[in-house]
């Protein structure tokens, strides 16, 4: 284990030198001077080089490149264009809002997805089963920022019960954070849900054709026995990839979610950050939406050995 561990994360760090590279290529691509939309009208150009040979610039892109390179394994991702913080610390203290709005849709989309995807598999054909395929292709159809913008009329402006956007952090107020924290949930976690719902139903259903199910249903075991015991354990390997993927990508922030509920996450921080063509930001956003992917494509790994005693990981 501890062997497949450590070529795992040699294999990420070489994945995450790509991903320095590749990003920092396409942002020399993207039009406009980050310096000079930076100094908006406060624009001289005496100022304006200082800014630039103390962003580093003004040197070649393979030096730009390398001294990027050389301050990020130490930590240090540059400071920020717009504010002059260091961009590890912008990033870091946007974490917990996308984690929190992260988590708590998948374990929405999870309380909706499980019970609803099994019982269509094991009633396949009936009502409840064309009942959670229409919900499955209304969630994947429909826009998420509809949806949002649906709630926000419903739930804020006709009803009142909740706040339009803002965040509270958990640790602060937890009565408040869940106020605040609902919406934009409930939205991401529809359309997960509704991803989910289908990839469970097909996975539940490949397992109940499975000839040792028969077998234990010819044993006469209870029905509620096969589905816990034999259908769900194996029916829940390819899901769990699935879950990993929606969580990954939730973690990665979801921009239209955060901009339209004015969430302070990962997903505002790269919109406001293309904006600004604040490149430091960016480049520190993309790293750890990058590190994240990796990290739970590696705790999935680990996963699959304790789910299936088949799969060995060396």
């Amino acid at each position: 284990m501890a062997r497949f561990v450590l070529r795992r994360v040699l294999q990420s760090a070489v994945v995450l030198l790509g991903v320095t590279l590749v990003v920092f290529l396409l942002l020399q691509l993207v039009p406009g001077d980050p310096v000079r939309v930076a100094l908006g009208t406060r624009f001289d150009p005496q100022t304006y080089e200082a800014l630039r040979a103390r962003a580093g610039l003004d040197q070649p892109l393979p030096v730009q490149y390398a001294s990027y390179l050389g301050h990020a394994l130490t930590g240090d991702l540059g400071v920020s264009f717009r504010t002059g913080q260091p961009v590890s610390r912008i990033v870091l203290e946007r974490l917990p809002a996308t984690l929190s709005l992260a988590v708590t849709a998948v374990v929405f989309a999870l309380l909706v997805a499980f019970p609803l995807g099994i019982v269509a598999a094991v009633r396949s054909g009936s009502a409840v089963d064309h009942a959670a395929r229409v919900f499955s292709q209304f969630g994947v159809s429909v826009p998420d920022f509809w949806m949002g913008i649906m709630g926000i009329l419903l739930f804020a402006g006709v009803l009142g019960w909740l706040p339009p956007s803002g965040y509270v952090a958990l640790t602060d107020d937890p009565g408040r954070w869940a106020t605040h924290v609902a919406l934009p949930a409930v939205t991401v976690g529809l359309v997960t849900a509704s991803i989910l719902t289908r990839f469970i139903r097909s996975s539940v259903l490949e397992v109940l054709s499975a000839d040792y199910v028969r077998t234990a249903e010819a044993k006469g075991l209870r029905n509620r026995v096969v589905i816990l015991r034999h259908v769900l354990r194996n029916a829940l390997i390819p899901v769990v990839t699935v879950v990993a993927v929606q969580l990954a990508s939730l973690l990665g922030g979801v921009i239209v979610i955060e901009v339209l509920f004015a969430w302070p996450g990962i997903g505002r921080l790269t919109f406001d950050a293309v904006q600004a063509r604040d490149y430091p930001v960016l480049q520190g956003a993309v790293l750890l939406v990058a590190a994240l992917f990796l990290l739970v494509n590696l705790l999935v790994d680990i996963l699959y050995a304790r789910l299936d005693p088949r799969i060995t990981v060396k």
